[in-house]
């Protein structure tokens, strides 16, 4: 069963860092793409930033620039989203989401699975 997993979201004070994480079971991750998205109460859910399997040029939300950080480790079929500086406009529920590919891609439509989603809650 191809499945996606997102954890090591939280509870976080402003400032504050987290480090999300990705893990494909099912199949490998090597040839696809990984984005990471977001959905905050009320809003769509929008693009953070997005790899392909080899890495390079890297994409990222304006709103995220400078701030978080995506990298993948394909020997453990997992990809991550390092966050720091964190703001009470990051809270959101995160998802990672997968497509087979050669670029980083920033829009959900592009996208085939997508996992369950973890809280992130920036407050103090």
């Amino acid at each position: 069963q191809l499945q996606l997993v997102e954890s090591g979201g939280g509870l976080v004070r402003p400032g504050g860092s987290l480090r999300l994480a990705c893990v494909a079971s099912g199949f490998a991750l090597d040839d696809y793409v990984i984005g990471w998205f977001r959905q905050a109460p009320g809003k769509e859910r929008e693009a953070v930033s997005s790899i392909s399997p080899g890495g390079g040029d890297i994409p990222y939300a304006e709103s995220v620039k400078g701030r978080f950080t995506i990298s993948r480790d394909n020997a453990k079929n997992t990809v991550y989203l390092e966050m720091k500086s964190l703001k009470s406009e990051d809270t959101a529920v995160y998802y990672c989401a997968d497509v087979r590919g050669n670029l980083p891609l920033m829009h959900m439509s592009w996208y085939d699975y997508w996992g369950q989603g973890t809280q992130v809650t920036v407050s103090s």
